[in-house]
């Protein structure tokens, strides 16, 4: 009696994997990376462009709220990632996946209000275009290079650690982050997905795409808002 291996019934871990099932792998997690762009976009559109869009930005970003959100964000965030690692339950993988697809459009509310009401509309997609030139370059050192980013892991979360504390701070006392701030997050954002893309090839099994393209689309999103921000600074400044 001959065994043959079936993805679903022996998922490996996606490096060790054959490269038929590896080349899967890649494609669906890349696939619903696509997907959930495209689902944020279009929530993020239907968002702002809301009548009550104004009100609700306001309300999150007055006062000690914008704490609040930060909170909330991150508890929806761990419960959105536990559900799409889910490994019993194909529909709460993407139950999982969706939630934080809501939760980045609700929090990215006020800055997109921002730059498409009092900005300018075009700062979008050059952000976009230079988040997903940025993105690409990043996934391709990894493809090409084969290097393994785990050594990040470390510098990643005490980096991750002073950036919460300096962004509660500046809600507590009340102070700008400004365009250094944001640059730094934007070189901590690119070693975040070079981090997050090295281990999806090396720790995540097959069976967990849709996991993967959570860790992927969180890099992207923190890519993009601190791009956008530093456009808007310097769009400010002319």
């Amino acid at each position: 009696m001959s065994l043959t291996y079936t993805e679903s019934a022996n998922p490996f871990v996606v490096a060790e994997s054959k490269p038929e099932a590896r080349a899967l792998f890649i494609r669906r997690t890349y696939g619903h990376l696509a997907g959930a762009i495209l689902a944020f976009a279009v929530l993020s559109a239907m968002l702002v462009n809301w009548s009550g869009a104004g009100e609700l930005a306001a309300r999150m970003t007055s006062g000690y709220m914008w704490l609040a959100v930060l909170g909330a964000f991150m508890g929806v965030s761990y419960v959105a990632d536990r559900w799409a690692r889910s490994g019993t339950s194909t529909g709460m993988q993407y139950l999982g996946l969706g939630l934080f697809v809501v939760a980045e459009a609700v929090i990215f509310l006020p800055l997109l209000f921002i730059a498409v009401h009092y900005s300018s509309p075009d700062l979008l997609i050059n952000a976009g275009i230079i988040t997903g030139l940025l993105f690409l370059g990043l996934t391709a050192t990894v493809f090409v290079t084969r290097k393994d980013f785990s050594f990040l892991r470390g510098s990643l979360m005490i980096g991750g650690f002073v950036a919460l504390g300096v962004i509660v701070a500046s809600i507590l006392i009340g102070f700008s982050l400004g365009l250094l701030f944001s640059s730094i997050m934007v070189v901590f954002a690119a070693g975040s997905i070079l981090y997050t893309t090295s281990s999806v090839l090396r720790e995540y099994h097959t069976d967990q795409h849709v996991a993967a393209s959570l860790a992927l689309f969180a890099g992207v999103a923190l890519l993009f808002w601190y791009v956008l921000q530093i456009l808007m600074s310097l769009a400010g400044r002319d």
